[in-house]
């Protein structure tokens, strides 16, 4: 896999962005020509944060329709956090705003809408991995999985922890599943399609977990190719996606170095506290190793800044450093603190469906955009 391009300029050029309004957007991917700017029908700039003015939740992505006359809902819009919101994303919002800072201190690039595929697969596979717990690994896969999923990808989700969170943020009991990832690791013949679930999200599948997984750590270390289980088990089903996200344990034993041998890239969850800070250069040892002896093609392709609120002093000092010891791999994208993931997990759902106008859906929509404009410039 050749080399990405470092600095910024090999994402995307930095300038400023004007609002767009879905019709627009529409307009845009029918002519291909970028429509920089335009008014809603009464004449004002179409925001997709205004929703109703009543402080109320859409959960459709393209029922526009559903709004207040003169608004339409854009998921590509500059987003205009409410004020409350938006302390815990930058201490100068209305500066950020302006000069295109975004909160790891960098000039904001602005990521492009992609354009719809013609044809699917060969998928990217993509390890959300860190050894520290609570980090929003499970959190970002299924959001990262639905916000691709919106943008015509289709994507496949694969719960590689043994508590099966990933299962039970997307509305499924892993105590009620026959056949798992277990089953399809350690069973000969076992086909992929006997396993897979269909979720709520157009294009979006998932490889279920539960309990059962933490008995395939003990019985691989007989197998022949141990390492490799997860990657031939994936194999037959590359074709078929765009992208498999692999949600990893918090720890770096054995069915974290299979997702990372199976894997072309990492993405690196890490909450903007001290504690996830230390456990970083292990986990950068780890994949460097896997790297040499194991999988070549692998490589970190970023670090998400996650739970960060920038009216705490820590937060910015954590996210500074990590920005001054990995430069280019730290996302621009940063995940705030809101109330409305723990909501989601309750709800068995993503953001980008359970609060469709909200930030942390936004977030993740420039998530997915930047993930694809890195893929785009390699």
């Amino acid at each position: 896999m050749p080399a990405r391009e470092s600095g910024p300029a090999g994402l995307a050029a930095v300038g400023s962005v004007a609002v767009r309004t879905f019709a627009a957007h529409q307009g845009h991917q029918m002519s291909g020509v970028t429509q920089p700017g335009h008014m809603s029908m009464d004449g004002h700039h179409v925001n997709a944060m205004a929703g109703d003015g009543s402080g109320g939740v859409h959960n459709h992505f393209a029922d526009y329709d559903e709004l207040p006359d003169g608004h339409f809902y854009d998921p590509d819009a500059e987003y205009e956090p409410d004020p409350e919101y938006a302390a815990t994303l930058a201490p100068d919002a209305a500066r950020q705003r302006r000069e295109r800072i975004g909160p790891t201190g960098r000039p904001l690039p602005y990521f492009p809408i992609p354009g719809p595929l013609t044809s699917h697969g060969p998928a990217t596979i993509v390890a959300m991995c860190n050894q520290k717990g609570g980090v929003g690994k499970t959190t970002s896969t299924i959001n990262l999985g639905a916000a691709l999923a919106e943008y015509g990808r289709r994507v496949l989700l694969v719960d590689f922890d043994p508590q099966g969170a990933l299962s039970v943020g997307l509305g499924v009991n892993p105590m009620e599943l026959d056949l798992t990832v277990y089953n399809l690791l350690m069973e000969r013949g076992m086909s992929a399609d006997e396993v897979l679930l269909k979720t709520a999200v157009p294009n979006m599948d998932l490889l279920p977990s539960n309990i059962d997984l933490s008995a395939a750590e003990v019985q691989l270390v007989s197998e022949v190719a141990r390492e490799s289980t997860l990657q031939r088990a994936l194999k037959p089903l590359m074709a078929d996606y765009d992208y498999i996200v692999i949600d990893c344990q918090p720890s770096l034993g054995l069915l974290t170095v299979n997702a990372l041998t199976a894997a072309h890239k990492v993405i690196v969850p890490l909450e903007c506290e001290f504690f996830a800070l230390r456990g970083v250069a292990l986990l950068t040892e780890t994949i460097e190793k896997v790297q040499e002896r194991l999988n070549p093609e692998l490589e970190l392709d970023g670090i998400l800044a996650t739970m960060y609120d920038s009216r705490t002093v820590h937060s910015r000092e954590v996210l500074a450093r990590v920005v001054e010891a990995f430069d280019d791999h730290v996302y621009h994208t940063v995940i705030g603190r809101t109330v409305r993931f723990p909501e989601t997990t309750v709800a068995g759902e993503p953001i980008t469906t359970y609060a469709s106008n909200s930030v942390g859906a936004a977030a993740y929509r420039q998530l997915a955009r930047e993930v694809l404009a890195r893929c785009h410039a390699e």
